[in-house]
């Protein structure tokens, strides 16, 4: 199965690039992991101008986009191994056009891209030396790293590589399959693995750069190895950013299809993707307007970016309705930019119906249900000298009892976003973080004894919360009040899956519950929207508008006290 490196002793490369930082790369200290971050630290310069920047495209493409099915975690999965590590064989895109892609990112108002250098599967999308697993041995016989980082640097904007640190694919790596069960402990070589890796990153940054990120992920086997990629790469770039899946942090935090908290104290940064799944789907359920924008502003009002992902086709094209919706946002962003761009988060903490931005001397409210022409907030601790709508038509401003009333003329509000820009007597960045309500009541028929499991917590928008069930339940239900009738047509849910460990390696999580039903209150009783079976990590459906006060998810069946992370309502 395995294509060996083109070097005749794979175990033996010693002389690679890398060495001339390193006494050796396989002596890794046994306490690494204590060895402080604060001695290699990003620079301040680039971390403000990624941050300024708020918009990236990931794109995640290699030869399993001819089947369809996710990059990596298909193999063995869905795609036989076998079948799967032969795709790159057939794989020829000619219709791949790094300008192209470039342009497309740039027509969204995106300012990086993000790109799969090397996923799970373990392919190399490079002309790399270290394998000969790699694109110049498919039909196309074409760097795409190289052919996609030129494309940015001419188009002006920033370019990454995402690097996975596990690897299905290499012989040395001891874990050989997406289910988790399949292993090469007695055959594989984990530090010769760890050598070829930071050679392989030593070729991305030196021959591909300079990058904006190397963005890793999956760094299992890599705790207190993580280190050493931070070093290297701070070392052969000093201004490069590293995101925090190393095994060891790194410098910014990573959300994962959903939207991050907010947080003013630690950069972040949420990817997800504009459809269903990562790489690219045959019919794939493609997100909203309204969803990918008001997505973009939650993340700038939380103080993070967005990452937002495509997977192109076979062909090497990214699908039109793709290109046209990304098309869409830039539109947007044209004439809303300024409260996107260059800004940071706050003061008030995002909820489902109001974001906050500010820069300078302004604060940006963002309005984003439908409906709400009369905002109530926490008053702020400076002076406000105006509000008006970004168009410059005033909007009513009163400050009573501790709050800020703004008032807007319905016939002003934005189905997407309403923007109010207030002039401020002081500057933006000395407001502390303001907390609002967000505007639901969260009840449970059962709330586990801790108050930390409370039910409200899963409604707050932070995945690090949940609310749990007493811990001899098996069914129980979990409601949310909005306070007023809402119309929504679309539920997000992240179930608290239970983290199996296999031989020391964290799986992709087991959930809990067995059976549901979605329903919301008509009067006196409740109505079933749909049923279904397991939840699991990340669970999403639309269904039919349905407008109602109350909505709860009712767990029929479990397979031990059920825990939900978070409930995300998404209106019509």
């Amino acid at each position: 199965m395995t294509i060996p490196p083109r070097t005749d002793d794979r175990k033996t490369r010693l002389l690679l690039p890398a060495l001339l930082l390193f006494t050796s790369f396989a002596a890794i200290a046994a306490d690494a992991p204590q060895e402080a971050l604060k001695d290699f630290p990003p620079k301040e310069s680039a971390l403000a101008a990624w941050r300024d920047a708020r918009f990236g495209m990931f794109i995640h493409w290699d030869p399993v986009s001819i089947k369809g099915t996710e990059i990596g975690w298909s193999r063995d999965r869905e795609v036989p191994a076998a079948e799967y590590d032969s795709l790159y064989k057939q794989f020829n895109p000619v219709g791949f056009n790094a300008d192209e892609w470039v342009a497309a990112a740039k027509a969204a108002g995106m300012k990086y891209l993000v790109f799969t250098a090397k996923h799970l599967d373990g392919f190399s999308m490079w002309d790399t030396r270290e394998s000969d697993y790699n694109i110049m041995n498919s039909p196309f016989k074409r760097d795409v790293v190289k052919e996609l980082a030129e494309a940015c640097k001419k188009g002006g904007i920033g370019f990454g590589a995402y690097y996975c640190i596990a690897d299905f694919y290499h012989p040395d790596f001891p874990i050989s399959s997406a289910k988790g069960k399949a292993f090469r402990r007695e055959k594989s070589d984990i530090e010769a693995y760890n050598r070829f890796l930071l050679a392989q990153i030593t070729e991305l940054v030196k021959n591909y750069g300079p990058l904006v990120t190397l963005w890793f992920d999956d760094p299992r086997e890599f705790k207190g190895r993580g280190i050493n990629i931070i070093k290297l790469a701070r070392e052969l770039q000093p201004d490069i950013l590293v995101n925090n899946r190393t095994g060891d942090g790194g410098d910014y935090n990573t959300s994962e299809q959903r939207i991050g908290k907010s947080l003013n104290n630690r950069p972040w940064e949420t990817c997800m993707t504009i459809g269903r799944q990562w790489s690219w789907k045959p019919n794939d359920e493609m997100k909203s307007l309204k969803d990918c924008l008001q997505t973009l502003v939650a993340c700038a009002g939380g103080d993070g970016n967005l990452l937002f992902n495509v997977g192109p086709m076979p062909d090497g094209r990214i699908e039109p309705r793709q290109v046209e919706r990304l098309k869409e946002m830039g539109a947007w962003l044209a004439k809303n930019g300024e409260a996107i761009y260059g800004t940071r988060g706050g003061p008030w903490k995002s909820t489902k119906a109001v974001a906050s931005t500010r820069k300078g001397d302004e604060v940006f409210v963002h309005v984003l249900r439908r409906g709400e022409n009369k905002v109530l907030l926490p008053d702020l601790p400076v002076e406000v000298k105006s509000a008006a709508l970004l168009d410059g038509r005033d909007v009513k401003l009163a400050r009573q009892d501790g709050n800020l009333t703004l008032e807007l003329d319905p016939a002003t509000l934005d189905p997407i976003d309403t923007i109010v820009r207030l002039k401020l007597g002081g500057k933006a960045m000395d407001i502390p973080w303001i907390a609002l309500d967000p505007g639901i009541k969260g009840s449970a028929s059962s709330v586990a004894e801790d108050p930390k499991f409370a039910a409200q917590f899963a409604f707050d928008s932070d995945s690090a919360t949940r609310w749990m069930a007493a811990k001899d339940a098996r069914q129980a239900w979990i409601a949310a009040d909005f306070g007023k009738p809402i119309t929504i047509e679309r539920v997000r849910i992240m179930e608290d899956v239970e983290a199996r460990a296999v031989e020391g390696v964290v799986g992709e999580g087991v959930g809990r519950v067995q059976k549901f039903e979605l329903q919301y209150r008509n009067g006196d009783e409740w109505k079933t929207i749909f049923s279904g079976d397991k939840l699991g990590r990340w669970f999403q459906k639309k269904f039919e508008p349905v407008e109602a006060r109350e909505f709860r998810l009712n767990i029929l069946e479990a397979t031990d006290s059920p825990g939900i992370a978070d409930i995300e309502f998404i209106e019509h």
